[in-house]
C-alpha cells in the first residue's frame, strides 16, 4: 500500500488537537479539521457554548410569552400547547410554529404523549423511522406516531375495544416503552352476582424504532396479591406497589420468557379474530401470568416509595414508621446495610418537605435539597473494606440567609418583646429553594431560588458547576413567582422557559434566549 502524500493526508481525529482557546477550536471547526470525530466536536462545542453563557456579558431576555388554556409541555426544543395539538419550535431565535393538529372532540382528545428521538447508532428500514417522532395516545385508544416536525401521522395502532388505557411511560429510554390502562373496578353486576373482578390494569409494551409489540399483559390481584394498587415498568423491572405500602420487583425479561404464549407482530392476521393493532380487534393479551414471578426485590417504605440507583447499586426509602418521617435511609442493594451516614435528615422546619434522588447525569451521585440547602452527595467504600460504603458530601449549595433577625422586638409603646418562634426554613422573606434541574449537554446544575420582594417573589435561576458546585451565574427571571400556584423551568442551552399557572386557571410560557448586552458586541 502506497503511502498518502502530506497534501492528502487524513485529518487529525479531534483527540489529538491540544489548543483550549475557544477561538482556536472555532477557526478548525470552519476549515473540516478534526471532522471525523463528530461526537468529541460536538462535545467541543457545547464547552465554547458553556463559556459563551457564563460570561458577564451574556445575559438572558425574555423574547416571547404565550398563554394557553390547558398545562404546557416542554422537551427537547419543542413547546406543546392545546394538549400536544400545537407545537411551537424554541429552538430559534424565536419560538415559531411547527405544526398545528385538526381539533378533536373529547372522545378522541390526546391522553397522553412521549418524544422518541432518532437512533444515531443504526440504519433503519424506513426513511420516516429515522427521524424523531411524537408517540401520543388518544382518549379512543389508539397509539399514533406523529412526525416531531411536521405532525403527519406516520403510524397509528389500535389497542382495544374492551380496555381503556390512559397513560404512556418509558421503561429503557428510547428504546421500550408501555401503555397503561386504567385500574379495573368491579361493576354493578359483578358486585350483584358476588364476582370479584381480581382484574388490576393492563400494561402493552412496545420496542421503538422500528414500533414493534412486545406484548399485552394482564396484572391479576390472585398472582400479585389482593393489596395491589399499582403498577409501572422501569429499567426492565415490573414494580408492584401495594396498599400496605410496600413495593415488590420483578424481572420483566423472566416475565416476557416464560409466560408470552404467543409473539405477536402488527399487522399480524390472527386466525378468523382480526388484524393485530387493527380496529376493532387491537391487541390481544399474549403475556398470560399464570402464576407469581420470583421476587428480585422487595421493600416497606413510609412515604414516597423508593428509588434505586447510584454506583455501586443503591436505594433510597423512608422505613414504615412514623419515627422516620422525615428521613432518608441509603443501603446497599446488595445486602440491605444501611451506608455510614446513611441516614440523610435536613430537619427542615418549613411547609414542604425537602427532596431527594439520583443524580440524573450517571455519576452515582444523590442530590438532596431542602429550603435553604443542596447537598451533593457521593457512593464511597469504607477505607480497607470494600463490601462497605459510607455517604460523603461532594458539595453543599446553601441560600443566602439573614441570621441578624432580632431575637427581641420592641412594640410602639416602647414595651420590649421576645420572639417565641422561630423563622420557617421556607419563610417569604428569606431566599429559599425551589427546583434542582441538570442541563447534561452544559454540565451546569440549575437551581431556582425565591426572594420575596414587597407583595411578590422574584425568582432566579442559578447555574451551579456540576462538580464543583461553584455558582457560576445567576439570571432574574421577570414574572412574579407566586409559591400558590405550581410553576416548571427548564434550562436547554441557550434557552430558559418558565411555565406558570396562572390565578384564572390559564397557563402562560415565558421564553429567555441568551444575548450579548450591546455594549460588548463588536
Amino acid at each position: 500500500m502506497c503511502a498518502l502524500p502530506s497534501s492528502c493526508a487524513q485529518r487529525p481525529p479531534a483527540c489529538t488537537r491540544t489548543s483550549k482557546n475557544s477561538c482556536d477550536i472555532l477557526t478548525s471547526r470552519a476549515t473540516g479539521s478534526c471532522s471525523n470525530d463528530i461526537g468529541r466536536l460536538l462535545g467541543a462545542n457545547l464547552k465554547i457554548l458553556r463559556n459563551i453563557i457564563l460570561q458577564d456579558g451574556a445575559e438572558f431576555t425574555k423574547v416571547w410569552s404565550k398563554t394557553s388554556k390547558s398545562l404546557i409541555a416542554y422537551e427537547s426544543g419543542r413547546l406543546y400547547f392545546d394538549n400536544y395539538r400545537c407545537c411551537y419550535s424554541s429552538l430559534l431565535s424565536e419560538p415559531e410554529l411547527l405544526y398545528e393538529l385538526p381539533k378533536a372532540p373529547r372522545t378522541e382528545k390526546i391522553e397522553d404523549a412521549l418524544l422518541c428521538q432518532c437512533p444515531l447508532d443504526k440504519v433503519l428500514p424506513n426513511a420516516s423511522d429515522q427521524k424523531s417522532c411524537l408517540l401520543v395516545l388518544t382518549a379512543h385508544n389508539w397509539l399514533y406516531r406523529l412526525s416531531a416536525d411536521t405532525g403527519k401521522t406516520l403510524e397509528r395502532i389500535y389497542l382495544s375495544s374492551v380496555f381503556k388505557f390512559r397513560s404512556l411511560g418509558w421503561d429503557s429510554s428510547q428504546e421500550t416503552l408501555y401503555v397503561r390502562s386504567i385500574q379495573s373496578k368491579q361493576t354493578t353486576l359483578e358486585r350483584q352476582a358476588g364476582v370479584n373482578n381480581n382484574i388490576l390494569m393492563h400494561l402493552a409494551v412496545f420496542q421503538v424504532f422500528p414500533l414493534e409489540l412486545v406484548g399485552m399483559l394482564e396484572i391479576n390481584k390472585k398472582v400479585f396479591g389482593k393489596t395491589a394498587v399499582d403498577v409501572l415498568l422501569s429499567q426492565g423491572v415490573l414494580a408492584v406497589s401495594h396498599s400496605s405500602k410496600h413495593v415488590k420487583l420483578y424481572s420483566f425479561e423472566y416475565i416476557v420468557n416464560k409466560f408470552r404464549i404467543e409473539k405477536l407482530s402488527l399487522g399480524q392476521q390472527c386466525e378468523m379474530k382480526g388484524i393485530v393493532g387493527e380496529a376493532p380487534y387491537g391487541i390481544p393479551v399474549n403475556i398470560h401470568i399464570h402464576e407469581c414471578p420470583p421476587v428480585l426485590f422487595e421493600m416497606s417504605y413510609f412515604e414516597n416509595g423508593v428509588q434505586i440507583g447510584g454506583h455501586p447499586w443503591h436505594y433510597i426509602y423512608t422505613p414504615n414508621h412514623k419515627r422516620h418521617r422525615g428521613t432518608h435511609h441509603i443501603c446497599s442493594i446488595t445486602d440491605g446495610a444501611l451506608a455510614k451516614n446513611g441516614v440523610q435528615d435536613m430537619k427542615c422546619d418549613s411547609l414542604e418537605a425537602d427532596w431527594i434522588f439520583f443524580h440524573p447525569d450517571d455519576s452515582g451521585r444523590i442530590i438532596h435539597a431542602g429550603p435553604s440547602t443542596i447537598n451533593v452527595l457521593k457512593i464511597m467504600a469504607e477505607t480497607g473494606c470494600d463490601w462497605k460504603y459510607e455517604i460523603v458530601t461532594a458539595f453543599s449549595i446553601t441560600a443566602a440567609r439573614d441570621h441578624s433577625a432580632p431575637q427581641v422586638m420592641v412594640t410602639s409603646s416602647g414595651r420590649a418583646v421576645k420572639r417565641r418562634f422561630q423563622l420557617l426554613d421556607d419563610d417569604p422573606a428569606q431566599q429559599t429553594f425551589r427546583m434542582v434541574k441538570y442541563e447534561d449537554e452544559l454540565d451546569l446544575l440549575a437551581v431556582v431560588d425565591i426572594t420575596q420582594t414587597e407583595d411578590e417573589g422574584q425568582a432566579h435561576l442559578r447555574l451551579h458547576d456540576n462538580k464543583t458546585g461553584l455558582l457560576m451565574k445567576r439570571v432574574p427571571l421577570k414574572e412574579p413567582w407566586d409559591v400558590t400556584y405550581s410553576h416548571e423551568v427548564y434550562f436547554d442551552r441557550d434557552t430558559i422557559i418558565h411555565t406558570v399557572q396562572e390565578k384564572n386557571n390559564s397557563f402562560c410560557c415565558h421564553v429567555y434566549k441568551m444575548k450579548r448586552r450591546p455594549s460588548d458586541e463588536p
